[in-house]
């Protein structure tokens, strides 16, 4: 972790509704892992009639808690922030229980085709089953019983990744985009590193006072995150780019170097990243592969 970022690594805990705000409950599905933290963070947004976002990957002991803790209030709206198996499924379950529409991002979709090494990983994460009701793009408003949500097309950590602005409380749903227990995996060919830095960007002029992410507490100073997170991104790049002109030349090689003393079961996923870097480089014309661009090419420094 970057001293830069100012990291909230408080663990909500799952299995009871909270509330965060006036307008704003959490529940916290009970799925942790070294990816999810404590679990998915649900939000459920109004009171009487209400919007879900993120309902989880679909535990039925998690939706039926949900549920069970709202229960006479009428679920209007269901949003999903992006297609990744921990925070879409439920919304299909959620629908079938209370008719509401699934609103939010597109069908899950690539920035390009998988590459050998890539495919495994990947289908494991991605919910390809997700089909909205209605496609939300940037800017589009959605209203409810007290409350109103826009978009904001936020592509990197997913390529049809959503933030969702809430108006009344001037806060931002960030999903996997911006979370304040960790940095976003950026995991290639569903992420792109280009694309994640240039949404963290389109943030910084936005006037949020707080972030409620996909998973762990909020972001409480939002301004001076992004610009830990975006000057962390940076020099990361950087060290990528130093080891690779050093003769550090394929992804298993700066995984070791670069994360000494990481878990094993990370190592896939720091493999990924560095992966979506390399390909940033080579966009910016830094860094080539000796022959087809993958997770087992030999890179070099232009």
């Amino acid at each position: 972790m970057s001293e830069d970022i100012p990291f909230n690594t408080s663990k909500p805990t799952a299995g009871h509704l909270e509330r965060v705000s006036p307008l704003v409950r959490r529940w916290v599905i009970n799925n942790p892992s070294p990816f999810t933290f404590t679990g998915t963070c649900c939000y459920i947004i109004g009171k009487g009639k209400v919007a879900v976002i993120d309902p989880g990957p679909g535990q039925k002991s998690e939706i039926d808690g949900l549920m069970e803790a709202l229960g006479n209030e009428v679920v209007e709206n269901i949003l999903v922030t992006h297609t990744h198996r921990d925070h879409s499924p439920a919304a299909r379950d959620l629908k079938k229980l209370t008719g509401a529409p699934i609103i939010g991002c597109k069908p899950h979709w690539s920035a390009r085709k998988p590459t050998q090494g890539e495919t495994t990983f990947l289908d494991a994460s991605a919910d390809k089953e997700h089909r909205p009701d209605q496609a939300m793009m940037d800017g589009d408003w959605i209203t409810g019983s007290g409350y109103s949500l826009a978009a904001i097309e936020t592509p990197g950590h997913t390529m049809n990744h959503l933030c969702f602005s809430l108006k009344e409380e001037n806060a931002l749903f960030s999903g996997d985009h911006v979370m304040a227990w960790s940095t976003s995996i950026v995991a290639p060919p569903d992420g792109s590193m280009t694309a994640f830095m240039a949404s963290l960007e389109k943030l910084r002029p936005r006037s949020e006072e707080i972030y409620w992410p996909g998973h762990g507490g909020p972001v409480t100073d939002p301004q001076r995150f992004l610009r830990g997170l975006i000057g962390h991104r940076k020099m990361r790049e950087m060290s990528i780019l130093s080891a690779i002109r050093e003769g550090h030349a394929s992804i298993s090689e700066l995984v070791e170097k670069l994360y000494a003393g990481l878990s094993p079961q990370l190592k896939g996923a720091a493999a990924l990243s560095v992966f979506a870097h390399i390909e940033d480089l080579m966009e910016k014309k830094l860094v080539k592969a000796d022959g087809d661009v993958s997770l087992q090419a030999t890179y070099y420094a232009l």
